[in-house]
C-alpha cells in the first residue's frame, strides 16, 4: 500500500503522511475505512512504530482520520477535504497563470502545455 523512498531527503512520518493523504483524497482509501494498526504498519514498513504514531496524529490534526479509543485509526469524512484541496489547487493555478502572463506566456500555450502534461500522465 505505501512504499517509502529511503533517498527521499523528507523524514519517514512526513512521507507516510502524504501517502496517506492521496490514497484518501484519490477515494482509495473511503469515509470510515479502518487504518493499518501503528504496529501493523511499523511492521510492514520495517520502521519504529512511533514514526507511524507521529504520521497518523498529523493526519489526525490535519482533519484526515479519527480515533476510536481501543478500536483504532479510521478515515475521516472527505468532502471538505478535497474541496479544500481544489481550492488550495486553484490558488496556485492562479499564481502560476500570473507569473506567465509576466513572462509573455500566452493563455493557449498554457493549454497547450496542460494537454501535453496529461497525455504524459503529470510532470516528466
Amino acid at each position: 500500500m505505501i512504499v517509502l523512498d529511503l533517498k527521499d531527503a523528507r523524514p519517514l512520518y512526513e512521507q507516510i503522511v502524504e501517502k496517506f493523504q492521496q490514497l484518501i483524497l484519490r477515494g482509495i482509501l473511503q469515509e470510515d475505512d479502518k487504518m493499518p494498526s501503528v504496529r501493523t504498519l511499523a511492521m510492514e514498513l520495517s520502521i519504529n512504530p512511533n514514526t507511524i504514531q507521529r504520521a497518523y496524529g498529523e493526519l489526525e490534526r490535519q482533519g484526515y482520520i479519527y480515533t476510536v479509543k481501543g478500536r483504532g485509526n479510521f478515515v475521516a469524512h472527505n468532502g471538505v477535504l478535497v474541496e479544500e484541496k481544489k481550492k488550495e489547487l486553484k490558488n496556485k493555478l492562479q499564481d502560476l497563470v500570473m507569473e506567465a502572463k509576466a513572462l509573455g506566456v500566452s493563455l493557449e500555450e498554457l493549454q497547450q502545455y496542460l494537454t501535453e502534461l496529461d497525455r504524459k500522465g503529470g510532470p516528466s
